[in-house]
């Protein structure tokens, strides 16, 4: 299932780039290509391109793609690299700096502060309602309904519905309204939800609440202000391995 574009899983994208780069920066050019090797064909060629594009597909980033297919071709074929993978890397982290210089707000707002202040007091009422536990991270969670499957690890994959809400009760997001659950590498989406879906068992639903220093921070993002408590109810399908 392809998954579509989630707020719970933005802010991993840009770290989960640079991990897969700093992992590849580990290998060895491959050996020349063995003579009686298969040549993919166009279909299969242009579905791998699909494939990877979908992996790194980061929103408002746009690719040089001649340059992209250059470096790809040469690395995949043994040929001469413009560079070697330690500096490979190192343009790679440098343009990922400067993606994210343009994201970081230029000042904290009195707005901003408000909000921050509002979300605590949000937690804080919210905290004290029976059946609301609250992690030591600040995470508050409510257990809906109790499944009985097997909890997930954080290197798992999982396969969940839900729906995003902000405490004023605007919904930002929900894989209800589009019609089918959503499956992601837990390790890959915002803290809160690493840490929430651990704690439920295949079956559950759960609500999380999630502080902003567990979901965005001080970033906005889409329809959702900076410093914004979420409210996610989850449902928690099968874990895919």
């Amino acid at each position: 299932m392809k998954n579509k574009f989630s707020y719970i899983l933005f802010p991993a994208l840009i770290t989960a780039v640079l991990t897969s780069a700093i992992l590849l920066g580990g290998c060895q050019k491959k050996p020349p290509a063995n003579p009686n090797s298969y040549t993919m064909d166009k279909d299969a060629s242009y579905a791998i391109g699909m494939y990877l594009a979908s992996q790194w597909q980061i929103p408002d980033v746009h690719y040089d793609y001649n340059s992209f297919m250059q470096g790809f071709r040469a690395y995949n074929e043994s040929l001469e690299t413009k560079f070697n993978m330690d500096e490979a890397i190192a343009k790679i982290q440098a343009a990922f700096e400067v993606l994210a210089a343009k994201q970081q707000p230029a000042a904290t707002s009195e707005a901003d502060q408000l909000k921050l202040e509002e979300g605590r007091l949000f937690l804080d009422e919210n905290g004290k309602k029976p059946g609301v536990i609250t992690t030591a991270s600040g995470l508050e969670y409510e257990v809906l309904v109790q499944g009985s499957g097997p909890k997930p690890a954080v290197t798992d994959t999982v396969q969940v519905n839900y729906e995003g809400t902000l405490t004023d009760g605007t919904v930002f997001d929900s894989s209800y309204a589009r019609g089918e659950p959503i499956e992601f590498a837990l390790n890959g989406v915002i803290p809160g939800w690493t840490e929430g879906v651990q704690l439920m068992n295949v079956g559950s639903t759960y609500m999380l609440y999630i502080p902003s220093d567990l979901g965005y921070g001080s970033y906005p993002a889409g329809d959702i202000p900076p410093n914004s408590v979420l409210i996610f109810k989850v449902e928690l399908l099968d874990i895919i391995k």
